[in-house]
């Protein structure tokens, strides 16, 4: 007898790994699971990841892409945020869920999309991820070409640049090379979880106010 996706039941916090995945089942998989669900998913040459993350993987997330937001709005800067839009390359069978992403220098290329297939779109300027509840792979991002990849885990921000193909760890960000990034992210994100989004955030303004 064969299971039904909608039959599991995967806790926050834990992943399950389903190995031998055809492509046209990774399909079949996201049109069952469709777009408005808690899980993420990660594949990789046939092996497939889906994950559900917890409340505090989720309010991560949420400050780090407004961080990015309010950076480059305050530099006048188009962008397109596109969230944890599925990237996927069939050619290369690869497809991961980012927890945010951002269009950036090619935000041109996508206005107005709303599917992605990135054996014809360019791949994301910038994608994080928040490694609380999992430990983020480096390969689907390296293979689908991602230049710049943080991850924000218990120990701080850590920023990766492609180069030659690999991800090298950076104090510096391609996106905002002149900003102390990682120690903003680090202070704001622990003052979130201190005293709430909102103060971290007004006191996130009044940095830039003050630096920028």
């Amino acid at each position: 007898m064969l299971l039904e996706l909608k039959q599991l039941r995967i806790q926050p916090g834990h992943q399950l790994l389903l190995e031998d995945v055809s492509w046209q089942q990774l399909e079949n998989i996201l049109t069952e699971l469709g777009e408005h669900r808690a899980a993420r998913l990660s594949y990789s040459n046939g092996q497939l990841e889906i994950m559900v993350p917890l409340p505090e993987h989720e309010k991560a997330k949420e400050i780090i892409g407004d961080m990015v937001k309010i950076l480059l709005e305050a530099r006048h800067v188009a962008f397109e945020s596109l969230g944890s839009t599925t990237l996927k390359n069939e050619r290369m069978t690869q497809a991961v869920e980012p927890d945010s992403c951002f269009y950036i220098q090619n935000q041109a290329a996508v206005v107005g999309k709303n599917r992605f297939d990135l054996s014809v779109d360019p791949p994301p300027d910038l994608a994080i991820e928040i490694d609380l509840t999992s430990r983020t792979r480096l390969d689907n991002y390296q293979i689908l070409g991602v230049p710049e990849l943080w991850r924000y885990a218990r120990r701080g921000l850590q920023i990766n640049l492609l180069q030659a193909g690999k991800y090298v760890e950076s104090d510096s960000s391609l996106t905002f090379p002149d900003i102390p990034i990682i120690e903003l992210v680090n202070q704001y994100v622990q003052q979130s979880q201190a005293s709430g989004r909102t103060q971290a955030i007004q006191a996130f303004r009044n940095w830039l106010r003050e630096n920028l």
